[in-house]
């Protein structure tokens, strides 16, 4: 991971631009409190939000009204600064499964995810992405939930790790596969044991529920430990269009500083 100075916006956001430019997809990390302005009802923020403002409105939960708030200006800024726009100027738009995109912009797809106080950006210029992020520390072993979400294979998989680490591989199988159902725009109606994962020792594969593989090279995975609290994954599919082989290895995952325009409240 490599953090970013705060030499002012250009400058914060150039090794956002510059690996998008390259490798046509960046996932960035904030925290909440970065991108939130002391006041939820000040003048500028409808406009700042466009019609996620109405949404913003019918919220009554605090925690829930921070991070939305957060995450959609942290995504639009992000957004922005790769397609040489100010952020206002861009619209949140939703699939009616939910899945986010910018509308009447087919050149950069996105994906968000907030947990707690972590925020979460993916951008792609190759074809589709999602995101996921998870307390790491989340119980989720010996709820019943292993059997709701791994395949015959995943679960035997778990079983053999460690004990002490069998929480946080269930942690992170969940969230690759929250990350690709982003991806394909399922969310949660998608089954998670009708597809699985490698396990947490070899490079980040699809398989099937047998353990066999599942996806071509198209799709790449990737997962990432965040200040030993956070589990994130990425799913991104690149139909190759752009001339991409297999795969490469992980690039890391960038934070972002503040947002500027919030450094004089």
């Amino acid at each position: 991971m490599r953090p970013l100075r705060n030499r002012g916006p250009a400058d914060s956001w150039l090794p956002v631009r510059r690996e998008v430019e390259s490798s046509g997809t960046s996932v960035l990390y904030a925290a909440v409190a970065d991108w939130l302005p002391d006041d939820l009802e000040r003048p500028g923020l409808a406009a700042a939000l466009g019609r996620d403002h109405k949404r913003l409105l019918e919220m009554n939960h605090v925690p829930n009204r921070s991070r939305f708030v957060a995450s959609r200006l942290l995504l639009k800024s992000a957004a922005a600064a790769v397609l040489g726009a100010e952020p206002d100027e861009l619209e949140l738009a939703y699939k009616p499964g939910g899945r986010p995109h910018l509308r009447g912009v087919d050149q950069l797809d996105v994906s968000l995810s907030h947990t707690e106080e972590l925020l979460v950006v993916g951008l792609t210029r190759n074809g589709r992405i999602g995101v996921d992020a998870e307390n790491a520390g989340r119980r989720m072993l010996g709820l019943g939930t292993e059997r709701q979400v791994c395949t015959p294979y995943e679960l035997e998989a778990v079983l053999a790790v460690p004990r002490e680490r069998r929480n946080g591989e269930l942690v992170r199988l969940w969230t690759l596969k929250e990350a690709y159902s982003k991806a394909i725009g399922q969310g949660l109606r998608f089954r998670f044991t009708e597809f699985g994962f490698t396990p947490e020792d070899r490079q980040v594969q699809m398989l099937r529920p047998d353990g066999t593989p599942g996806a071509g090279w198209e799709w790449s995975f990737h997962s990432w430990l965040v200040d030993d609290s956070y589990m994130v994954s990425a799913a991104v599919y690149d139909p190759g269009f752009g001339g991409r082989g297999p795969a490469a290895a992980a690039r890391p995952l960038l934070p972002v500083v503040p947002d500027p325009r919030l450094s004089a409240r």
